[in-house]
């Protein structure tokens, strides 16, 4: 029987590989064997919209938890919305990045606020945020508010405060936006987002 080289190489190769599997306890029959779960099988879909840009695609997360009353789920997989008419289940590469910026170290969760001369950000609390938010607007449309114009006709407005809604806001939550807004006199406003 006539080897070549090269044929002597290859097999020499492949026992030693083999051998070397078979000593590390490695056999291919029980791995093939093996039934694997898929790895969304135990998780809860929710859909939600992309927050990046004012495209609004569809996404959908999925997190893993035990769903006890305390215990908080952990994000595990977000992937594009096959069924939402924007997207139809694709994402760009902001998109497809969202896990990350989900579990990023820097991401911040709760609300800051840098007092007036201070360098510092402090930690507030959520109904201090919305407290701060409410003061400062209330004052701005007191101080800036035009009930009539020059002519003496109603006008309702309030020219120095402005607002644009989220780009995860769907028409529905952009038009009830816009009639509170309204209903304060804002007149410059604007929905990110156009779905």
């Amino acid at each position: 029987m006539n080897v070549t080289r090269r044929q002597f190489l290859k097999v020499t190769a492949a026992g030693l590989g083999s051998s070397s599997l078979a000593m590390l306890g490695f056999s291919p029959q029980p791995a093939l064997a093996e039934i694997r779960n898929f790895k969304l099988a135990r998780t809860t879909e929710t859909r939600n919209t992309c927050p990046y840009c004012s495209v609004s695609c569809g996404v959908l997360i999925y997190s893993l938890g035990d769903k006890s009353k305390n215990a908080r789920a952990e994000i595990i997989h977000i992937e594009g919305d096959p069924d939402n008419p924007v997207n139809r289940g694709t994402l760009c590469p902001k998109g497809a990045g969202l896990l990350d910026m989900i579990h990023s170290a820097s991401r911040l969760k709760h609300p800051e606020v840098r007092e007036a001369g201070s360098s510092e950000w402090k930690r507030i609390t959520w109904d201090d945020a919305f407290t701060r938010i409410a003061k400062h607007l209330k004052a701005d449309r007191d101080a800036h508010f035009i009930k009539t114009n020059a002519d003496g006709a109603t006008v309702n407005r309030w020219n120095t405060t402005g607002f644009l809604a989220s780009s995860a806001a769907s028409n529905e939550a952009g038009y009830l936006t816009h009639k509170v807004l309204r209903g304060l006199g804002v007149v410059t406003l604007d929905t990110q987002a156009r779905i």
